[in-house]
């Protein structure tokens, strides 16, 4: 018997000043950058997410925890897992945590390719690394599932 995935999940990379989000979908297996919202002294953008949460009603929040290298949680690890419990408790939507080493260089990566190709005029932002990192903690929890 094959699990039910849900229709649309938010990723979510979370960073003290900015926190970059995604959204996946369980029925394509697909993720797409959506935004990035800045923090203000670790304090996310409450009123943005809400928006964001009441327009596209995700069914599951997949939230980036960043380990060292060495596999061992950092601070930014209990940072991450407080976040993540607040988001469940706040929105009443399930939460899981999904390792995302090395997320926000892979985004930069990417984009910086994309700019050195051509297939990007600008230059790369750092608040589309962070939609782009949630991306791939989005499709690193897709293909999880599989």
């Amino acid at each position: 018997m094959s699990v039910q995935l849900p229709d649309t999940i938010f990723a979510l990379d979370f960073g003290l000043r900015r926190i970059g989000i995604a959204t996946g979908s369980g029925v394509t297996g697909t993720s797409g950058a959506l935004t990035t919202l800045v923090s203000k002294g670790g304090e996310p953008d409450w009123v943005g997410l809400d928006a964001l949460i009441d327009e596209w009603k995700p069914q599951l929040l997949v939230v980036g925890l960043p380990y060292n290298m060495d596999g061992s949680e950092s601070e930014m690890s209990g940072k991450a897992r407080s976040f993540a419990l607040t988001l469940e408790q706040r929105y009443h939507l399930p939460v899981e945590l999904v390792d995302e080493r090395l997320t926000s260089s892979e985004a930069g990566k990417i984009l910086k390719e994309q700019r050195r190709s051509g297939l990007r005029k600008k230059k790369v932002k750092k608040t589309e690394i962070d939609s782009l990192a949630a991306c791939l903690i989005a499709e690193s929890w897709l293909q999880a599932q599989n």
